[in-house]
C-alpha cells in the first residue's frame, strides 16, 4: 500500500509554516516594542478562525497579566480579535456572530450592531483597543500584520493596566504598535500600495 500526502496536509503545513515565519521575523521587533513601551508585547495568529497568542514577552511591571502562549482570545472582546475581524478573512465576522458573544465584563461588546460599528472604526484607524472588555482595568492595543500577498498575517499588541494603556492610548503608544506592525509586515515582504 502506498501513502501520499493529501492536499489538506499540504495546506495545513503551509499555514503552519507561515505562522512560524511570522514568529521568527517578529521576535526582534516584539522585543523592541516591549522595551519602548515597558508593556507586555504579544503576537497572535489566526488558527481555524480563532486568534491564538503565539508569542508573549512580559513587560517591566511588578505585576504581569496571565496571557500565555496558546491563549485563545475572543474575536469580539480582545484587541487582537478586533484586528482579525477588521483585516482578516471576510467570513470571520459571520463565524464570530454565529454564536453568542460572551460578556466578559459590563464593557464587552455583545451585540452584532455594536461589534460591526467597532470593527468599522478599527478598519478606518488601522488599530484596535479593548479597554475593560476582557478584564476590568486592562486594555490592549493591537495592529495588523500583512504578508507578501497583502493578506492578514496576525497582529502585534501591547497589553496592560488601564493606568498605563488608557482607553484612549497616547499617540506615542499607537505609533509604537503600528510602526512595529509595519516593520514586521515589511519583513514578510508586504508592500503597501
Amino acid at each position: 500500500m502506498r501513502y501520499a500526502a493529501g492536499i489538506k496536509l499540504f495546506v495545513l503545513g503551509e499555514r503552519l509554516r507561515e505562522r512560524f515565519d511570522v514568529l521568527t521575523v517578529a521576535r526582534e521587533d516584539l522585543a523592541r516594542l516591549r522595551e519602548e513601551t515597558g508593556q507586555p508585547a504579544t503576537l497572535s495568529a489566526l488558527v481555524e478562525n480563532q486568534v491564538v497568542i503565539v508569542e508573549v514577552l512580559q513587560g517591566r511591571a511588578i505585576v504581569n497579566f496571565g496571557t500565555q502562549l496558546g491563549t485563545v482570545l475572543d474575536l469580539h472582546a480582545s484587541a487582537h480579535g478586533n484586528v482579525a475581524l477588521a483585516f482578516g478573512p471576510e467570513t470571520l465576522m459571520d463565524y464570530c456572530l454565529a454564536r453568542p458573544l460572551k460578556a466578559w465584563t459590563p464593557h464587552t461588546i455583545c451585540t452584532a450592531t455594536g461589534l460591526r460599528r467597532a470593527i468599522a472604526q478599527v478598519k478606518a484607524q488601522g488599530w484596535a483597543t479593548a479597554p475593560n472588555r476582557v478584564l476590568q482595568g486592562v486594555n490592549g492595543l493591537a495592529a495588523p500584520l500583512f504578508n507578501h500577498r497583502g493578506d492578514y498575517a496576525g497582529a502585534v499588541a501591547i497589553a496592560g493596566s488601564i493606568q498605563y494603556i488608557p482607553a484612549s492610548p497616547s499617540r506615542a503608544q499607537i505609533r509604537a504598535v503600528t510602526q512595529t506592525a509595519e516593520r514586521i509586515s515589511r519583513k514578510l515582504a508586504w508592500n503597501p500600495k
